[in-house]
């Protein structure tokens, strides 16, 4: 197998994986879903439709109802970049005398992403519930835009509070919804929204690191190797001095789990730090992602004036409070009591 196909097989793997990480944005007219609702047009003129109906009630159950696969994919892809990086990228750069305590921290960041991982998957996100819901109403007030005073969920019954959305993966209201996360199996809200900051960020830093130790093996065997000084000798007899694309060809030969791992978790570093700073600018800012997808219909500041009636609706986020007390609410979220000293 050339290089080439090596390389187009990586690229289709790349990609499955950006895929499915579009996934956790919980936006439905995204890329992946309109690219199969493409598909699916297409197939229903072949597919017969008793088949069609099966796979459209499996395709239901995976992406609108809550399931352990992508939690599953999850444990699956960390147990194989820690399995390729404790059975090769640790014993090697041990041989290669890096500091040990370099080489354990990615163990101990995959300790603490996984006390998060399992607060946020376990914690009450939030729920709404008949006995809770009088408190729960008093804490955050109407922006008269996103949030209406007045409107009743069909399914729970209930008067929304501000800034609640009903989940249709858990089919129930949750405070201050931010998101359903397949891959921790949970909605993100008031009361584990901190837990899923921190997942985040221990997760970036993660593949961060193990990207980082891999690098450095990889360019530590270039240097010891004097590959670099080198030269090689094409099919066509003549002779080059080693180039980059030769250089990723000829490691890619020589260690290909280790390259592909690496490609795999700097993908990783890219899309989660991209995400983590989203989530942390909402953080601090004092929104949700729900809340930034539907101010996205309306022009947007975070200092509330007053509009006149004959002006198009503009959206004002009335809940940010400074970068500290926004943070603040993040790790703990406020009270009945709490706002009433306000």
């Amino acid at each position: 197998m050339d290089f080439l196909t090596l390389f187009l097989i990586y690229l289709g793997c790349v990609v499955t994986a950006v895929a499915l990480l579009c996934v956790c944005s919980g936006r439905r007219e995204s890329f992946l879903a309109r690219s199969g609702s493409g598909v699916g047009q297409v197939l229903s003129f072949v597919v017969p439709t008793q088949l069609q109906r099966v796979t459209q009630r499996e395709l239901h159950r995976l992406f609108h109802t809550r399931s352990c696969l992508f939690v599953g994919l999850h444990i699956a892809l960390q147990a194989a970049v820690y399995g390729e990086y404790t059975w090769e990228v640790f014993v090697y750069c041990w041989e290669l005398q890096f500091h040990l305590l370099l080489l354990l921290l990615p163990y101990l960041l995959l300790a603490g992403n996984m006390g998060c991982f399992i607060l946020c998957s376990r914690a009450d996100p939030g729920i709404i519930t008949k006995s809770n819901h009088a408190s729960l109403v008093k804490i955050y007030a109407y922006d008269g835009v996103l949030f209406q005073k007045g409107i009743v969920c069909p399914t729970c019954n209930v008067e929304k509070p501000a800034r609640s959305k009903h989940c249709s993966f858990c089919n129930m209201c949750v405070h201050r919804f931010d998101h359903h996360c397949v891959w921790v199996n949970n909605c993100v809200g008031a009361f584990n929204a901190k837990y899923f900051l921190l997942y985040l960020c221990t997760l970036t830093a993660m593949a961060a690191t193990i990207a980082a130790i891999t690098a450095a093996f990889l360019t530590r065997v270039v240097l010891l190797s004097h590959m670099m000084q080198g030269s090689y000798i094409d099919d066509q007899g003549q002779e080059h001095a080693v180039e980059i694309l030769f250089l990723i060809q000829h490691l890619f030969l020589t260690f290909p789990r280790i390259v592909f791992m690496l490609g795999f978790v700097i993908l990783l570093t890219l899309v989660l730090g991209a995400y983590s700073c989203f989530h942390l600018y909402l953080a601090l800012t004092n929104q949700t992602s729900n809340e930034w997808c539907k101010s996205r219909r309306y022009g947007c500041s975070h200092h509330p004036t007053v509009q006149p009636h004959d002006r198009q609706v503009v959206y004002k986020n009335i809940y940010s409070k400074g970068v500290w007390m926004n943070l603040k609410e993040i790790f703990k979220p406020p009270t009945v009591l709490e706002r009433k000293k306000k």
